[in-house]
């Protein structure tokens, strides 16, 4: 994250934060990943219905912030720094991760509670691995 994306995600981030809460990563990331092969073919698709015009789907970027007590995540805008608005906040305590799935242009886990069905996938884009590790690290990995 560049020094300017990460000046207004914190100034939009500080009157969240609880007395002595310490921020310890701040990320970009994407809550969905689209998957290569449904990429290809909804391009293949919208290229052929709007007769050449091809048509990529695109998560929105999210900015993710660890603290030691939380996992905070705000909407990105893509065309300037200034975060949307607030997504999600997460309590660290109790969280789980699945293991980390690597692939070419991104790694990914989920992270979710042990009593939800649901959880949060996170993708982290190939030059945001040093922060993924940082978070994986900071979240024990379900058994």
């Amino acid at each position: 994250m560049n020094g300017r994306r990460r000046r207004h995600f914190l100034a939009a981030l500080e009157p969240m934060l609880e007395p002595g809460e310490r921020i310890e990563v701040t990320t970009i990331v994407n809550l969905s990943s689209v998957s290569v092969g449904r990429t290809a073919a909804f391009a293949a698709a919208s290229t052929i219905m709007s007769g050449g015009m091809a048509v990529i789907p695109v998560p929105t970027p999210m900015y993710l912030a660890m603290t030691d007590r939380r996992l905070t995540v705000f909407e990105a805008d893509p065309m300037f720094s200034k975060p949307r608005g607030h997504v999600v906040t997460l309590a660290r305590a109790g969280l789980v991760r699945s293991p980390i799935r690597e692939r070419v242009i991104n790694s990914s886990f989920v992270v979710s509670a042990p009593d939800e069905e649901q959880g949060l996938r996170l993708v982290f884009p190939l030059l945001a691995r040093k922060d993924r590790d940082l978070v994986a690290a900071a979240l024990p990995e379900a058994g």
